[in-house]
């Protein structure tokens, strides 16, 4: 998938499926059943390996390379 093209993880994917619906890292854990601390990390490592700053860059990285 275009994703893999960026490296990142299944669980990065699913967290950043969920950034476009404005959840915070506490509602992403929740979501997925994990800590809200583990949530951040896949939320940094997303900016990080998509070379965005902020969950709007994010989001708009992803659904212009059709990663959500």
């Amino acid at each position: 998938t275009a994703a893999d093209g960026y490296g990142l993880t299944p669980r990065e994917r699913d967290v950043l499926r969920l950034l476009p619906r404005g959840f915070t890292n506490r509602e992403i854990g929740d979501t997925l059943f994990i800590a809200e601390r583990t949530a951040q990390t896949h939320v940094q490592n997303i900016f990080t390996k998509l070379g965005v700053n902020s969950r709007a860059e994010a989001v708009a990285f992803a659904a212009a390379h059709r990663l959500v």
